[in-house]
């Protein structure tokens, strides 16, 4: 059985025409909603996440993105994962340690410092070789130190829609081979 996509989205919750909206309403995803997308914390995010994943039966992919990527990891540190997510795609991973990137968005600091303990599931970071958020040499440093694999997504932005990624069918490639990356090994497909 394909595992249940969780999309984790970052910060304003990633509006109606964001690739993480599309792919909620194309492939049946459950979805964190925080009680205000525009003020993150460490502590609440990753307490929404959890709710939403004890909500969400089966087996679960973790998709988030930018501030949804750091939540991700948040919920990692607090919780050693959960038995029955399988797996995480972290698309655009902000740093919200960096001084550009607090100077533009001064909410994302609450998100430091950025856990960087191996994550307790496969993780595939994409990343944007011109991303306003995080250089790509960070990123392949936030990917190391999860122990995600690094995949770089040429130079796209920050991956959302003022990027020109509404429909985003190169991510939905990669999504494709890291479910079957993370299918159990029991099942063949063919």
């Amino acid at each position: 059985m394909t595992p249940t996509l969780v999309i984790v989205p970052g910060l304003g919750d990633s509006g109606p025409d964001h690739w993480q909206t599309r792919w909620q309403h194309k492939f049946g995803a459950a979805r964190v909603r925080q009680d205000d997308p525009d003020q993150p914390t460490p502590g609440a995010w990753a307490a929404r996440l959890q709710e939403t994943i004890e909500a969400t039966p089966g087996e679960l992919i973790l998709v988030g993105h930018s501030c949804g990527v750091l939540t991700i990891v948040h919920w990692a540190a607090q919780t050693g994962g959960h038995a029955r997510v399988r797996g995480a795609l972290l698309v655009g991973p902000t740093d919200a340690e960096a001084p550009q990137t607090a100077a533009l968005y001064p909410a994302v600091r609450a998100l430091t410092p950025l856990p960087l303990a191996e994550l307790p599931f496969p993780a595939l970071v994409v990343a944007s070789e011109n991303d306003p958020y995080t250089t790509f040499a960070r990123a392949e440093e936030l990917a190391t130190a999860w122990g995600a694999e690094l995949v770089s997504a040429g130079e796209a932005g920050h991956i959302n829609v003022a990027s020109g990624h509404g429909d985003w069918p190169e991510g939905e490639v990669l999504l494709s081979e890291a479910l079957h990356a993370w299918t159990p090994p029991e099942v063949v497909r063919f």
